[in-house]
């Protein structure tokens, strides 16, 4: 028994006890756990050596390349060998500068004075009028085309009194970024008088001879061959104005009152500006009503006109018997503008129908009488549409539709005095866009249509430098064609 006890004490001495195994575990754990701690810490630093390395070489290339190939001289070579990333840089930074507010540089040529108050010299000698010595004296004579006289004279007035204006005068052409050509194109038309007086010998002044001389005056300028005449403006806000050399200034700006005489390949909304004509009736100042305006629609002007302008007379058939509607014809005198002048100012709607292109004065004549157009001209363009929502202040009706017996009347018999009142107070709104000779009127917002073409103008130039080849028989992508005029000759 005793030998029995001894063997069982001895045996529990030798035999690890449950606790003691569990304490070595877990210091093999927390061994195996340093261990992966210090591995990871080794990898990390490793990691991080490396990357520094990385960035040392990268900078030490960076260093080598900036000296060695980015020096002045190489530099130098590089804008040589592409000398449009300077420019192009130089040209954006210009052209955001413009589109910011920064007036346009406008270069304004010092015609011979026989493309300028020579012309009005020659209009006032074949209407009896006496000779001058100082022809810069001489009065321009009133008509609807004196857009042209107007932009002329706003360019020779100091700084000081344009202020607002979208462009700047400057004096020293290389400074320049447009050119104004200073031609009375319109008023040229017209110097000789339509009936010269009975046994007068040939008339003393040519258009035609003066428009040819133009041309040649101006292709003997440097700054007109350089660019090939596109950076150039010039105004031919009559129709027929320049007809005989349109072909010669179709890479101008033009300044057209529409394209009606004008082919899509002389003229297009994209290049070209549409400007008003000059109003020939007073400015209404009375208030905004009805109360005074006893008559629904009124017209006075030529009933018998070509193209498009045949419409007129249709309309007359329509409208001459119809109850307070009042449509004359009358042409253009002293005593006729009075007139309008009464029948607009005392009616709700002016009557405004194609002349013998699409566009006519009467709709001016119209605003600037608070009397609501209703305009009857399917291929009409009109001016400063980019501000003005025409729809806002006119009455358009399709030309069938106005044909239609009884139509247009019972159609404006139907517009609530509410509505009237609301035409009026837009077009109050507005009229000073066709107020030329007024502080911010027509002339500076013909000013900023101009400067608006700038950037197109440059894409052009530098468009026509680059192409080495352009077929002529393929329709030049750059231009977008005006309506087209449509012919009604019947009812």
């Amino acid at each position: 028994m005793m030998s029995t006890s001894s063997e069982l004490q001895s045996s529990k001495a030798n035999k690890p006890s449950a606790r003691s195994s569990t304490s070595l575990d877990a210091v093999h754990r927390k061994t195996l756990t340093q261990f992966f701690s210090v591995a990871r810490k080794s990898s990390l630093l490793k990691q991080s050596l490396a990357i520094i390395v990385v960035v040392l070489v990268l900078y030490a290339f960076h260093n080598t390349f900036h000296n060695t190939f980015l020096t002045p001289a190489a530099t130098s070579k590089l804008e040589n060998a592409f000398p449009s990333f300077s420019s192009a840089s130089s040209t954006t930074q210009e052209n955001q500068l413009n589109l910011q507010g920064k007036p346009v540089k406008v270069y304004l040529y010092d015609l011979p004075k026989r493309f300028t108050y020579g012309v009005i010299e020659h209009h006032s000698l074949a209407r009896g009028g006496r000779p001058d010595d100082d022809v810069s004296k001489l009065k321009y004579p009133g008509h609807q085309y004196m857009g042209e006289w107007y932009l002329f004279q706003d360019l020779l007035k100091p700084e000081s009194e344009r202020v607002g204006s979208p462009v700047e005068r400057v004096l020293d052409p290389e400074e320049a970024d447009l050119f104004y050509v200073p031609f009375f194109s319109s008023l040229s038309l017209i110097v000789n008088p339509a009936q010269p007086a009975s046994g007068s010998e040939k008339p003393l002044y040519s258009d035609e001879e003066n428009q040819v001389a133009l041309i040649e005056w101006l292709e003997s300028q440097e700054y007109w061959k350089r660019n090939n005449g596109r950076d150039h403006v010039i105004m031919a806000s009559d129709p027929n104005a320049l007809h005989i050399v349109i072909d010669k200034v179709k890479n101008c700006v033009l300044l057209v009152s529409d394209f009606g005489r004008v082919k899509e390949d002389q003229g297009s909304l994209v290049k070209d500006v549409i400007v008003p004509y000059s109003h020939r009736i007073n400015t209404y100042t009375g208030d905004i009503s009805v109360e005074n305006r006893n008559t629904l629609l009124f017209f006075m002007g030529n009933r018998f006109r070509k193209d498009g302008g045949k419409i007129r007379d249709l309309l007359f058939q329509l409208l001459e018997n119809e109850e307070d509607v009042i449509v004359k014809h009358g042409t253009q005198s002293t005593e006729n503008r009075r007139a309008a002048t009464r029948g607009m100012h005392t009616s709700k709607f002016c009557l405004n129908p194609a002349g013998d292109t699409p566009s006519a004065c009467r709709l001016f004549d119209s605003i600037v009488s608070l009397c609501v157009p209703v305009i009857i001209s399917d291929s009409i363009e009109l001016p400063f549409e980019d501000v003005i929502d025409y729809r806002k202040i006119a009455i358009f009706v399709e030309s069938n539709a106005a044909l239609k017996p009884g139509f247009l009347v019972s159609m404006l018999r139907g517009i609530p005095t509410e509505r009237i009142l609301e035409y009026q107070t837009e077009l109050n709104e507005v009229r000073h866009y066709f107020q030329y000779g007024e502080p911010n009127g027509t002339e500076n917002e013909i000013w900023r249509q101009i400067a608006q073409k700038l950037p197109f103008i440059k894409l052009t130039i530098n468009r026509e430098r680059r192409l080495v080849k352009r077929d002529s028989n393929v329709r030049d992508c750059s231009r977008l064609c005006s309506n087209q005029n449509g012919i009604i000759t019947s009812l």
